[in-house]
């Protein structure tokens, strides 16, 4: 089990925890799509794809939703499986 943290700077602080679990055989896209409303409202929506066999996905997915901070994080992994939990502060 691996865990990767990684911080993102910008005009407000937004840390985001990445918590990759490995496992083996078949082919998972995970789309990550973090919005950031005015208000300090986060929304997360995961977006789960599942390939059984060895595929390459390509996933391109855009969110315009009045004055937002919109976060894209595009996962293509082949043979593997990988769960990832995104976790967002606001501070």
């Amino acid at each position: 089990m691996r865990c990767d943290f990684v911080n993102i700077n910008m005009n407000n602080r937004v840390v985001v925890a990445v918590v990759i679990v490995e496992v083996k055989v078949v082919v998972v896209v995970v789309v990550v799509v973090v919005v950031v409303i005015s208000n300090n409202i986060v929304i997360v929506v995961l977006v789960v794809v599942l390939v059984v066999q060895v595929v390459i996905v390509v996933q391109i997915v855009i969110v315009v939703v009045g004055v937002v901070v919109v976060v894209v994080v595009v996962v293509v992994v082949v043979v593997e499986v990988k769960v990832i939990v995104v976790v967002t502060m606001l501070v």
